[in-house]
């Protein structure tokens, strides 16, 4: 029996999420993904945060909105393509998500401060998802409309570029939004290379 890595995905986020609880921020300093530039005369950016800040989670809304969507997407795609493929285009999806957000908000002068959350991996599950089933139907939260998951992820990702370029919705990673999307659009096309050449 395969263990399910959309399962321990989910069942790591909720360990960190109860440990980030008790740690009374000390977790954010050292595992959130701060920016390149030093704050205040200080730097707290570390290498391994490209990966650790997609486990931590502001609230518990945060973690169960992330966490929705990573079943809701990550499940399908695992069965298509089983769980190490889902590990690497989530996990793509985190870094590349982690790197447009170290590098595009800092270009466009926004207020250096630190990113926590999974939302650039789901994100980019999202994607892939769109990718490979673009013409099942997918009803989101708001608007509780039926719609094909290709124009789905369009649309959110309209609305990420939208409200990063133009600083709306302050306080929420956009670009990491869509830095996830690219991430797992680099990995789903790399299956379907490897795919044709066979």
């Amino acid at each position: 029996m395969k263990v399910s890595a959309v399962k321990s995905l989910i069942a790591a986020n909720v360990v960190v999420f109860l440990l980030q609880g008790a740690s009374r921020g000390t977790m954010e300093d050292v595992l959130a993904l701060w920016p390149l530039q030093p704050i205040d005369g200080r730097s707290y950016f570390h290498v391994w945060q490209i990966i650790t800040y997609a486990f931590l989670h502001g609230n518990i809304t945060h973690i169960a909105f992330n966490m929705l969507g990573l079943w809701m997407f990550g499940a399908e795609i695992e069965r298509y393509v089983g769980p190490r493929r889902l590990l690497a285009c989530y996990f793509a999806s985190v870094v590349t998500a982690a790197l447009s957000q170290l590098i595009v908000p800092s270009l466009l002068g926004a207020q250096p401060g630190p990113t926590i959350g999974a939302s650039g991996g789901v994100f980019g599950l999202l994607l892939a998802y769109a990718l490979m089933f673009p013409n099942r139907k997918v009803v989101p939260l708001i608007p509780p409309i039926p719609m094909p998951a290709w124009l789905f992820a369009t649309l959110y990702a309209g609305i990420e570029l939208f409200l990063g370029v133009t600083g709306s919705l302050s306080g929420i990673a956009h670009f990491a939004h869509l830095g996830g999307m690219i991430g797992s659009a680099v990995t789903v096309m790399q299956w379907r290379r490897a795919r044709v050449r066979r």
